[in-house]
């Protein structure tokens, strides 16, 4: 109870973060969001999602999401818990692009590829917090964060907001925003929150019954770089068109999902996915307005002590990640993530959250 006390409330701690290409003393604490029976916890270091706590069929409370219990753990991570990933998320091949002539080299973090931004991405940051009203009707939080020219090797000042708030009965909305200031560069922002609607501490989501409204994902080589084509998952291990335990197709692959939907429909806001697991009742599902959805369930995750001392192992949790398509500043086909001056970038997410 002590440490879900300490989550709740504001920790505010010295840490030294790099702002606008130069290192000043920053703030980072966690703060809370509480609406009815749902509550988040954040950090804004990564502009992370810390916790979030649901009732279940019997009315009990768990922490849904995979985490840690202090800032110096989030500095150490190597999973980007609960992380707002950027400036580009998921892979970019051989961590280089040409845009309008110019021949960019970025920062390579996995193996000779760049993951969720480089090294020091967007998750690996210190946030500034613009707005934080913890209840009421609609509680929310903004977080700002402003990426520099060469930040990681990519083009361009970026300004970025991202809002997180709870709203009508247990949904939470993430909206993420950001405008090129002077060059024109990919962004592609990603909420990477990990989940297990059973608890965090309750084991592997294997049983957790899934729905994901893509016909097509995105095929990738052996370092999961896109090939640029596409192909269909009916009939095939990558089929969750109609819903079904994870534990019955999974074996059929070699460690686990990791790959990209394309989702399906032509409205701006549409159903993503649905997860349900079955023991506790809840569900969540989610909606977006981005093209593509990163299915991934915590393959690498291995003896990795989380929250409460507890020891998360692989499959210890799903995460369902709404982006563009991985690598796209590489392959013409893909729909474009070039920003240009002036004009603006939206995502939006919208989890709904409930008990069957």
């Amino acid at each position: 109870m002590a440490k879900i006390i300490l989550l709740c409330c504001l920790i505010l701690l010295a840490a030294f973060g790099v702002v606008n290409g130069s290192t000043k003393e920053q703030e980072i604490g966690f703060y809370q969001l509480k609406k009815g029976d749902i509550s988040v916890n954040f950090t804004n270091w990564g502009a992370s999602i810390v916790s979030l706590f649901l009732p279940d069929k019997h009315g009990k409370l768990a922490d849904v999401v995979l985490g840690y219990d202090s800032i110096k753990e989030y500095q150490n991570d190597t999973t980007y818990f609960g992380a707002l990933v950027g400036r580009v998320a998921n892979r970019i091949g051989g961590a280089k692009f040409t845009l309008n002539g110019i021949h960019y080299k970025l920062v390579a973090n996995d193996g000779n590829n760049t993951l969720h931004g480089g090294a020091k991405g967007f998750g690996d940051v210190v946030w500034k917090v613009k707005k934080h009203k913890s209840e009421g009707q609609t509680p929310h939080i903004v977080f700002t964060y402003h990426s520099f020219d060469g930040e990681q090797g990519f083009p361009g000042d970026v300004r970025v907001i991202v809002t997180y708030a709870l709203i009508g009965n247990n949904q939470l909305s993430v909206k993420m925003k950001a405008k090129a200031l002077n060059k024109p560069t990919p962004v592609n922002l990603a909420q990477h929150a990990y989940w297990n609607l059973g608890g965090h501490n309750s084991g592997d989501i294997l049983s957790n019954v899934v729905q994901i409204y893509g016909s097509q994902i995105t095929p990738v080589d052996s370092h999961l770089i896109p090939t640029g084509k596409f192909a269909a998952v009916k009939g095939t291990p990558y089929d969750f068109l109609e819903p079904h335990p994870i534990k019955t197709t999974i074996n059929k692959l070699a460690d686990g999902y990791d790959i990209n939907y394309v989702l399906d429909g032509h409205h701006k806001f549409k159903p993503a996915a649905m997860v349900h697991d079955e023991k506790s009742g809840r569900v969540l599902e989610l909606s977006t307005n981005a093209p593509g959805l990163q299915f991934y369930t915590g393959n690498f995750v291995k003896n990795l002590k989380g929250k409460g001392g507890f020891v998360y192992q692989q499959h210890a949790a799903l995460c369902l990640e709404t982006q563009a398509f991985p690598d796209s500043v590489n392959h013409p086909n893909f729909p474009s993530t070039i920003l240009n001056p002036g004009k603006s970038y939206k995502h939006y997410m919208l989890f709904k959250f409930s008990i069957k």
